[in-house]
């Protein structure tokens, strides 16, 4: 079995999602990006648009207005509006 990612994305009502993830895509405010494990440390603003989560090798999205998302050891930790 592949590494796999912990990832929360919470809003100001309340998390939305926790789970383990194969890799995330975010509409980082320079640009889209795609999070794989071992990915190095970041923190970035986020705009409007999609997040894109795999889990199982299925993709799911969420849509979102804007927020902030930090990365750190294989931890994903986003607070989002949406």
């Amino acid at each position: 079995m592949s590494e796999l990612l912990d990832m929360t994305i919470a809003t100001p009502e309340g998390v939305i999602f926790e789970g383990k993830v194969e890799s995330a895509k975010f509409p980082g405010a320079k640009g889209s990006f795609t999070v794989l494990p071992k990915h190095a440390a970041l923190i970035s603003a986020l705009e409007n648009g999609k997040i894109t989560y795999v889990q199982e090798g299925k993709p799911t999205e969420i849509a979102i207005l804007g927020g902030f998302v930090e990365i750190k050891k294989n931890v994903i930790s986003a607070c989002v509006e949406t």
